[in-house]
């Protein structure tokens, strides 16, 4: 193994999500995962709790995270092995995206793929449902959160809905309720008790567009006799979270709003699932969107009020409303405290789940057996770098991340390109570039190439940091000890086809005729750090 040093790595993490400061194991502290868990949705099955969240063009798609005080998280598989909706999440072009525009995304699906999946645990397996806005409504299914889940079902073949949601009720009747693309309204369907289709065509529960403007993400409940709709308004930057109930599944529905920004710097604090500890604690996951960063996951106490009513987060005077807290104290004590996994030493014959491809892979082009604890990616055609298939991707984590990569270039061909990207809409990247025979250290700005130094075809290091400002730094290493800038601080997309800016890994060549040439990565090293300076 030629990467050390993670589990100090890890242990660092845990200073930066989800744990509270100076050694307190009794609290912690908001956000709990900085980092693009979007659209979150949490169950509860004994003592052991289960996170899903949108994943939109990555593959594999809906990762699956497990926890066992709703605060530090681990990551244990993934729903969907690849995205088998349309050709397109193949990429198969022709490509109208370049590294300068964020649309129109033609011959891709950027921007399609799982919305806002939802999670439940139900006679013994868990189901995962979710849209696709092109495609329509699915299902899987799994006894084991971990995996392996079922072929996706196709529940509703219809495009332009979104964020589905099912729920089986006492009487062992079944349902599912979403809205559609562009917000509201929320709709109900009649379910096979199975969980397979719908029975009908859906009747329209919800609509307000005055004082529920935006209304979407609904995760339906019941307590004490009344059905509940959990759902945000307002929109992905700004909005608040607001809860519905009625005493018949299919309403009239009254509605409040439950949290929303107050006096806080989180001003977003909506969309995801409410859950209860062992002893009847309840708890709201959710995000906050948060530029590059994407939309990052806040956790939320709840309290019952004497009408029936949640209040989530501090309560605010004169309100029935809760603004978000800061920091609380720990849902449950004493419990591993996990965090998502990050660097890698590629020494296993599977990728870690932390990876993402961007879109579905070329399975012939990449291997972790040719050059047994490397990672090799081998070039395909493409003209610009979002438009390459094989960008290896995971999620930036905040409030800074420090990327370091060991690249071989040896086996690199003219024409080709490869290296260390801040993948999103108008990605920059370090890497290399090899023209004529040289292989020279490049930098590359929403599609702008600026050569460097030709160096020599062997091993060196490539690094971007990113800091709390939402800004990269690039450098690179050729002896392993001193790092030498390149450019200045280069700002992230805030948004990228609803996704936050990823580090990720790539090759591709702009010569059709010189495909082949690849390149191999020895580790990636991921470190949280507030010392990023100009080369980190």
């Amino acid at each position: 193994m030629r990467y050390g040093a993670m589990a100090g790595v890890a242990l660092a993490w845990m200073a930066l999500a989800g744990a509270a400061p100076s050694g307190d194991y009794a609290n912690y502290a908001n956000p709990v995962l900085f980092a693009d868990y979007s659209d979150p949705d949490v169950i509860r099955v004994g003592r052991d709790y289960y996170l899903v969240s949108s994943s939109f063009h990555l593959s594999p798609g809906i990762p699956v995270l497990h926890s066992r005080d709703l605060v530090h998280w681990r990551i244990i598989g993934h729903v969907l092995p690849r995205l088998p909706f349309a050709p397109e999440y193949d990429m198969p072009g022709p490509h109208t995206l370049t590294d300068r525009i964020s649309k129109p995304v033609g011959g891709t699906r950027y921007a399609g793929g799982v919305w806002a999946p939802s999670i439940r645990h139900h006679a013994g397996k868990y189901y995962v449902y979710w849209a696709t806005p092109d495609e329509g409504v699915f299902m899987a299914s799994a006894t084991n959160p971990a995996g392996p889940w079922s072929a996706p079902v196709h529940v509703i073949a219809q495009k332009g809905l979104e964020d589905p949601c099912p729920f089986w009720d006492d009487d062992g009747s079944a349902w599912l309720v979403h809205s559609r693309v562009g917000a509201g309204p929320l709709i109900l369907h009649r379910m096979r008790p199975d969980g397979t289709g719908v029975l009908d065509a859906g009747k329209v529960i919800v609509e307000d567009k005055t004082a529920l403007p935006v209304l979407e993400g609904p995760k339906l409940y019941k307590r004490d006799g009344w059905y509940q709709i959990w759902a945000p308004i307002g929109g992905v930057e700004t909005g608040s979270q607001v809860v519905l109930r009625s005493r018949s599944i299919e309403g009239p529905y009254d509605h409040r709003v439950v949290l929303e920004p107050g006096n806080t710097n989180v001003q977003g604090p909506h969309q995801g699932g409410w859950v209860e500890t062992p002893d009847g604690k309840g708890w709201f996951v959710h995000f906050n969107s948060t530029g590059a960063f994407g939309r990052i996951t806040h956790l939320q106490p709840v309290a019952w009020g004497p009408d029936g009513w949640p209040v989530v987060g501090d309560p605010i005077p004169g309100k029935t409303s809760g603004q978000p807290v800061a920091s609380h104290r720990l849902p449950v004590a004493g419990q591993p405290r996990w965090t998502p996994q990050t660097g890698d030493g590629f020494d296993t014959p599977k990728l870690g789940l932390q990876w993402q491809w961007n879109h579905n892979p070329d399975d012939r082009r990449w291997s972790l057996t040719q050059r047994p604890g490397w990672l090799r990616l081998t070039a395909g055609h493409a003209e610009h770098l979002v438009g390459a298939r094989n960008i290896l991707t995971q999620m930036l984590t905040g409030p800074a991340m420090r990327t370091t990569v060991r690249i071989d270039p040896h086996a690199m061909r003219d024409g080709q390109r490869a290296g260390l990207t801040l993948f999103g809409v108008r990605p920059s990247w370090v890497g290399l570039v090899k023209d004529g025979g040289a292989t020279r250290i490049t930098l590359a700005i929403e599609g702008v190439e600026t050569p460097g130094v030709v160096v020599p075809a062997r091993p060196l290091l490539l690094r971007a940091a990113v800091g709390p400002d939402q800004q990269v730094r690039y450098a690179y290493s050729i002896d392993g000890r001193r790092f030498t800038a390149l450019g200045g601080a280069i700002p992230l997309a805030r948004f990228s086809w609803w996704r936050g800016s990823r580090p990720g890994l790539f090759t591709f060549t702009r010569d059709a005729e010189a495909t082949g040439g690849s390149v191999d990565f020895d580790w990636v090293r991921v470190d949280p750090t507030e010392a990023l300076g100009s080369s980190g």
